[in-house]
């Protein structure tokens, strides 16, 4: 890859650099700003924008540049800094994370994801919700089991309101996938899976849009499913997943669960992993690595499940 710009973005502005060794200048983190940064890449030569994720201060940009048609990276910051490392970068600063980031897109030439439509992001702002209150409502349940009796019925109170809330939300978010035809389509069929139930096809086509448009493996490894070695020499260690996307990958796992009791299939697999010796849990990551493969296809073919023999 050629040159790239690098943004090391914060809460109230971000410092960008064309290039390893490029100037870097600094622009407040606000829609006029992300404007003003958009005029001056008008007049440059560059094949990427490369920014960190830091938690949602870098959303505007991200957002504003796809939506412009600027190819822009967003990356894990972890993997950024073990490359700094790696080049022999220990120091830290805006200018100094600004460059590598530059420098990391040119050597490493991370991917550019298509961006998510306005109707997507929309639906992922209300997933994203729906989690914060599901964590809100396992805390108040667990403060309960505590709880004197003078605070407990207001901890009861408050739980029912969370609960209620959450009801509201998966009431329009279902409303929003039944306006796309083949959205609704594919929550349809992916319930036809035992296993598989509203919410866990909600997540799906929400968190990982890009179900039905990957291979098997493809998409194993982007939901964080995909076993990977850990050899050396003459050791063969034990395979591990690694990385992915924790909310697609978490209701898989469940899924997994129920399905291995309920889905033919996926039971016969598991009993099978278990009369081999595989732990409860390996086996279960396996069972979802395969349920997810046949969701995958479901949601290609746009076809319904049917039990195999």
């Amino acid at each position: 890859m050629g040159a790239c710009i690098g943004v090391d973005v914060a809460k109230n502005h971000f410092d960008w650099a064309l290039g390893r060794t490029g100037k870097v200048g600094r622009i407040p983190n606000t829609a006029a700003g992300v404007r003003r940064l958009l005029k001056k890449l008008q007049g440059l030569e560059f094949d990427c924008v490369v920014l960190e994720s830091t938690g949602q201060y870098e959303r505007l940009l991200y957002e504003t540049l796809g939506d412009e048609g600027v190819p822009v990276a967003r990356l894990n910051p972890v993997r950024v800094r073990r490359f700094g490392e790696g080049m022999g970068i220990l120091a830290k600063n805006d200018v100094i994370d600004a460059r590598l980031l530059a420098l990391f897109g040119e050597k490493v030439a991370p991917p550019v994801r298509p961006q998510k439509s306005r109707r997507e992001r929309l639906l992922s702002d209300l997933a994203a919700r729906r989690r914060q209150l599901i964590l809100m409502i396992q805390s108040e349940k667990n403060r309960l089991h505590q709880a004197p009796k003078c605070v407990a019925e207001d901890v009861r109170s408050l739980i029912r309101v969370l609960e209620g809330r959450v009801k509201k939300l998966d009431l329009r978010v279902d409303q929003i996938i039944a306006e796309d035809s083949r959205q609704k389509r594919d929550f349809i069929r992916l319930q036809t899976v035992p296993g598989v139930g509203p919410k866990v096809a909600r997540t799906l086509l929400i968190d990982l849009p890009e179900l039905g448009k990957l291979d098997r493996k493809q998409i194993s490894s982007l939901v964080g499913l995909a076993p990977y070695a850990k050899d050396s020499g003459q050791r063969s260690g034990p395979r591990c997943i690694h990385g992915g996307r924790r909310a697609p990958r978490s209701g898989l796992y469940v899924a997994a669960m129920v399905g291995a009791r309920f889905n033919p299939e996926l039971k016969a697999m598991n009993e099978r992993l278990r009369a081999a010796g595989k732990p409860p849990k390996v086996a279960f990551v396996a069972v979802a690595r395969k349920l997810v493969t046949i969701l995958n296809a479901i949601v290609r073919d746009q076809t319904e499940w049917e039990a195999a023999g």
